[in-house]
């Protein structure tokens, strides 16, 4: 206790670190107090129908990714969810298109266009599915939500009220990223993830105690296991397989260099948890096809793809969380350009020749070590809907396993990392005892 409080006076004392924390609590808290400003027009109180409708199924799990926003009416429904779904096509663009291409290797200024196309596509995203959205609030509450609502006039302004909501909430994750501490998008599908924690797990215990025998040693069951998923999820995202590096030594003037072998670290799971946020966002399609109101009464094809405990729903969406692992493993991790610099720098894998056997022992390496883990990420991803076989409610299945759990683990300890690089760099000790932590960048900091 008294470490964690030294580490915490620590953390206060450096100003820039401290600036960073209050902006993130201050955009943290805007964004918050939005999820509760309901749009122009509609009457919170003959909302009942739709938190019944968000309170199982896709849909729930949408509201909680929104932080309850979308049950809420609020003028930040739609949450992040478009601009991911439109930063999914765009990289996929990047890999089909030449003139995308193109664009990925002019460096900075190519990275500024795709950022501003992803922009545009996010907005056209938000301009197809507020429209959805609103339909199914007025299939939910009807004449009830306003007997003298012109709901023509409604949809062009709470559409444009919407899509602007989503907009601004991209604009704080961007001024996170900036002026605050973690990455700002992550950070706000984390706050909206918990902020329903609470909830369910008053509900959950609720359910357990009511029950006439074992409730209670069921939920401490339940609790064990949690924190079972949530040790593995850790250990998932900090896996690290290391190759030892040899560098000959080199002497300049009366200096010598090289020498020493180090390692470099290479992740189990390089792509952290995109593949799952991706994944997920592409899983949300189909109710912008069906339409959030006719999800009940759509075919069985789109039923089955929207109702997240099928099994159809998990197999795909586990065969694309291994797919998307993949994909951003090979855009994080190049093995040519690692061979190179080794050589470049009189580095060699002990047994290998340096440059292209190299980088064929490097990709090998992470081929391996990839395939396990992407089978990995994809088992606690849906967890869930085994949870709800064994009859946990809906909301608290979510976080075991899962997209909610998994993002949850990864951005708490990217954050942690970066916060523990402002510690170390200024000769403070870490979050730990130990004086280190392991960030997803697979590092070591001392």
């Amino acid at each position: 206790m008294r470490k964690a409080i030294e580490t915490l006076k620590n953390i206060w004392k450096i100003e820039d670190l401290r600036q960073r924390i209050l902006i993130t609590i201050l955009f943290v808290a805007i964004y918050r107090f939005g999820s509760y400003v309901v749009l122009p027009g509609i009457n919170p109180a003959m909302l009942a129908k739709l938190h019944e409708q968000t309170s199982e199924g896709l849909l729930a799990l949408l509201n909680m990714f929104s932080g309850g926003a979308f049950s809420n009416a609020s003028i930040f429904a739609l949450g992040i969810m478009p601009y991911i779904s439109a930063s999914i096509v765009i990289q996929l663009l990047g890999i089909a298109v030449p003139y995308f291409q193109k664009m990925q290797r002019e460096g900075e200024s190519g990275r500024r266009k795709m950022n501003q196309y992803t922009r545009y596509l996010t907005i056209a995203i938000l301009l197809v599915q507020a429209p959805s959205y609103l339909l199914n609030l007025k299939a939910q509450a009807g004449p009830s939500l306003n007997a003298s609502l012109d709901w023509t006039l409604f949809m062009v302004t709470a559409t444009i009220i919407l899509a602007a909501g989503s907009m601004f909430i991209l604009w704080l994750g961007e001024r996170i990223t900036d002026k605050g501490i973690g990455n700002g998008i992550s950070f706000i599908i984390l706050i909206g993830i918990i902020a329903r924690f609470p909830d369910s797990l008053i509900l959950e215990f609720s359910s357990r105690v009511s029950e006439k025998s074992g409730g209670l040693i069921m939920f401490m069951i339940e609790i064990v296991f949690l924190l079972l998923v949530i040790a593995a999820a850790i250990l998932l995202v900090q896996g690290v397989r290391k190759i030892p590096v040899q560098y000959a030594k080199r002497i300049v003037g009366n200096k010598q260099y090289g020498g020493a072998r180090q390692y470099i670290p290479l992740k189990v799971n390089a792509a952290g948890v995109m593949p799952i946020i991706f994944a997920q966002a592409i899983m949300f399609i189909p109710i912008a096809f069906v339409g959030y109101s006719d999800s009940e009464n759509a075919g069985s094809f789109w039923h089955t793809l929207m109702d997240h405990t099928s099994f159809w729903y998990n197999l795909i969406f586990a065969v694309m969380i291994i797919l998307f692992t993949y994909f951003y493993t090979a855009i994080t991790i190049n093995p040519t350009q690692m061979a190179e610099d080794m050589k470049r720098n009189n580095g060699f894998i002990p047994g290998i020749k340096p440059g292209k056997q190299t980088a064929d022992y490097i990709d090998e390496i992470m081929s391996r070590i990839t395939l396990p883990g992407s089978f990995f990420l994809a088992l606690i991803a849906i967890l869930p809907a085994f949870a709800g076989m064994f009859g946990v409610q809906a909301g608290f299945a979510q976080f075991f396993g899962g997209t909610s759990l998994l993002i949850l683990v990864g951005v708490v300890l990217d954050t942690l990392q970066q916060v523990e690089s402002h510690l170390l760099m200024r000769h403070y000790d870490g979050l730990l005892s130990s004086g280190r932590i392991k960030g997803r960048a697979g590092v070591t900091a001392y």
